[in-house]
């Protein structure tokens, strides 16, 4: 089968390897039809490796991804405990945790230290042909969303993750640091809760544009003003309540910090590339805050189909640029350059 593998920084190639045998209990063959490109995986691209993980050898990238089930497992049951069956649509939780430890017990699979996770060393991940899953990993997808939207799913599911974090209320003031995609979900639910100010900021005019047409009341680009003095400007010197990072930046956690309000609720979403988290304590003492930081996502996956199957989160929108399994090499190029325009980059695996 066709896969794409990760050699090293910037080493992306184009191969042939075996094909998967039959799934065991519990678990399922997929034919993987799209892939999410993801913040993450441009941290992998840049340097090989991201937080504590290594690049000992090559390995498959892909985290956000759908397809179609192939071949079933005795007992396999989806996410929701549905049967699973053959020729059926379903998108899938790259997090596979144990499920018996503490964590797990008590509601905490993301934070499972027992995991594995698709597409992070050593665990290959859906830049391929065909994948054996978990079959409690998979969702079922609706049939009014399309392909590509299946690897958002993943991506929305963390944004609610983070909006759950910063205990929103009505009226609050809430500033987000980072128009990704994840920034922009974040942005897009945040307006829906109601906020009296939406504060947005991005180094990229066109996720600035989007994200004022996706909610922000306030959108700034952050190479025209000082996000800091944009926000006590706006709020009087008080601040916001809530301040959420998702830009993968190391001198944005500070920002955020300097821009809440005393007693103010800090969330940080971003990874920072050299794995530091850098925060004057002065700040936050002072300020009373609360600092939390947001790990992946945790029974977030059917709250994002029903927010994407309703319409109230219309993630085509934000699908900007597609490439075939074999362009891959170029879209994490493009991709990591920021060319023009770039929101979100899906890679078609199937025909």
């Amino acid at each position: 089968m066709q896969v794409v593998k990760l050699y090293g920084p910037k080493d992306i190639r184009f191969e042939t390897d075996d094909t998967p045998s039959a799934p065991k209990a519990g678990e399922v063959l997929l034919n993987i039809k799209t892939v999410g490109l993801c913040g993450s995986d441009l941290h992998m691209y840049e340097t090989g490796r991201i937080g504590y993980t290594d690049d000992s050898e090559p390995f498959v990238l892909g985290h956000e991804f759908m397809g179609v089930v192939e071949a079933v497992g005795d007992g396999a049951l989806d996410g929701l405990h549905n049967p699973i069956q053959v020729g059926q649509r379903v998108a899938v939780d790259p997090c596979v945790p144990c499920w018996r430890c503490e964590l797990c017990e008590n509601g905490h699979p993301n934070l499972c230290p027992n995991h594995y996770f698709y597409g992070l060393y050593p665990n290959h991940g859906a830049l391929r042909e065909q994948m054996i899953v978990e079959a409690r990993n998979c969702f079922s997808m609706p049939d009014e969303l399309p392909d590509e939207t299946g690897p958002l799913l993943e991506t929305l599911g963390i944004a609610i993750h983070a909006i759950d974090f910063s205990k929103i209320k009505i009226a609050n003031t809430v500033s987000v640091i980072g128009a990704g995609p994840v920034g922009l979900l974040i942005i897009r639910l945040a307006s829906m809760m109601g906020v009296s100010k939406l504060f947005a900021f991005d180094k990229l005019g066109w996720r600035v544009d989007k994200a004022r047409e996706w909610g922000a009341t306030h959108a700034y680009n952050v190479n025209d003003c000082d996000p800091v003095e944009t926000v006590m400007a706006e709020t009087n010197g008080r601040g916001v309540d809530v301040a959420i990072e998702a830009a993968f930046a190391n001198h944005t956690v500070q920002q955020s910090a300097d821009m809440l309000r005393h007693g103010g609720r800090l969330v940080l979403v971003g990874i920072p590339t050299d794995d530091q988290l850098n925060l004057k304590h002065s700040v936050a003492r002072s300020k009373g805050l609360t600092i939390i930081v947001s790990r992946r996502m945790k029974h977030t996956y059917p709250r994002a189909i029903e927010l994407a199957t309703s319409g109230k989160v219309n993630l085509m929108e934000l699908v900007s640029h597609k490439y075939d399994l074999s362009q891959t090499a170029e879209a994490y190029a493009r991709n990591f350059a920021y060319d023009e325009g770039i929101n979100k980059v899906i890679l078609t695996v199937g025909d």
